[in-house]
């Protein structure tokens, strides 16, 4: 039993698969990672197979809003649901990518959305662009815990399908899959298409013609400049070390920004009831 728990615990009412004491938990109470899912999804991109599957099979043109607030409901889920609620999202997402197939832009083959491969991919690039973003936004965290995070995180790769032990589980670890996969990435027709979408999506509640689209731009911006130089340099553009120092002082600005904010603007209800969670279960 964790030490943070005391006595029988009901399945529906458990700390779920990380808990008071995790990185996980330490990290992903930061409003900062929003700015962390866009730097994943243009970095994602640059997978020709993964980035096919998704414009092939998502519809997240028309609804890229809809699509948003799914996946950042399944990652709450999956960091702040209970045992029982993450291992439920998790079958709903392995149900959905069993039935989906794509189809190479490049060779014509076909292949399941569902591939170890693909599924390792995406994972790794949330899981660091998560770790990445926040430590330079200015979160402190030692080394130990990056290790720790990244090994914590196999836990929700085995969710969708993935062998723990096939999914980096450190630093060193992260860099030499991005190391092995690096011939593979490229920028597409589809990955410069994304990007651009990424770049510039139509706002809502008619805000496109507002200074939120000047703000958003500038978030945006700041995402792409947090990519990896060798990221950049695939989508045609310079890696130069002035944009990395340039993209650090802005989503330092933001994290600050972001931190004048009472709680409850950004904090959701899945965090707010497994804090309260945490509080009954914690020994007296």
């Amino acid at each position: 039993m964790a030490a943070w728990q005391s006595g029988p615990v009901d399945p529906d009412d458990d700390l779920g698969l990380f808990g008071p004491g995790s990185v996980t938990w330490k990290l992903h109470e930061e409003p900062i990672l929003m700015l962390a899912g866009l730097r994943s999804l243009y970095l994602q991109a640059l997978h020709p197979r993964t980035v096919a599957g998704v414009v092939q099979n998502s519809s997240y043109r028309d609804d890229p809003y809809g699509r948003l607030a799914r996946t950042s409901m399944f990652v709450g889920v999956t960091v702040y649901g209970t045992t029982a609620q993450a291992e439920a999202a998790a079958r709903r997402i392995r149900r959905v990518h069993a039935r989906l197939s794509g189809t190479d832009p490049a060779t014509g083959e076909r292949f399941r959305l569902d591939e170890p491969d693909l599924l390792r991919w995406v994972h790794v690039a949330e899981v660091e662009s998560f770790l990445s973003t926040a430590r330079r936004a200015g979160l402190a965290l030692t080394g130990d815990e990056v290790d720790r995070y990244y090994a914590e995180q196999r836990r929700s790769a085995a969710l969708v399908g993935l062998d723990p032990a096939t999914v980096p589980g450190s630093a060193a670890e992260v860099a030499a899959y991005y190391e092995a996969v690096r011939p593979r990435l490229r920028m597409t027709r589809e990955a410069a298409q994304t990007a651009l979408f990424l770049s510039a999506p139509p706002l809502p509640y008619k805000l496109g013609l507002t200074p939120v689209r000047l703000l958003y731009a500038g978030v945006a911006a700041t995402a792409f400049g947090l990519l990896p130089a060798w990221a950049r340099r695939l989508y045609g553009l310079p890696g130069l070390p002035t944009t990395d120092v340039s993209a650090v002082l802005s989503a330092r600005t933001l994290r600050a920004a972001l931190g004048l904010l009472p709680r409850r603007v950004y904090d959701g209800p899945l965090r707010r009831s497994a804090l309260a969670r945490a509080a009954r279960l914690a020994p007296a």
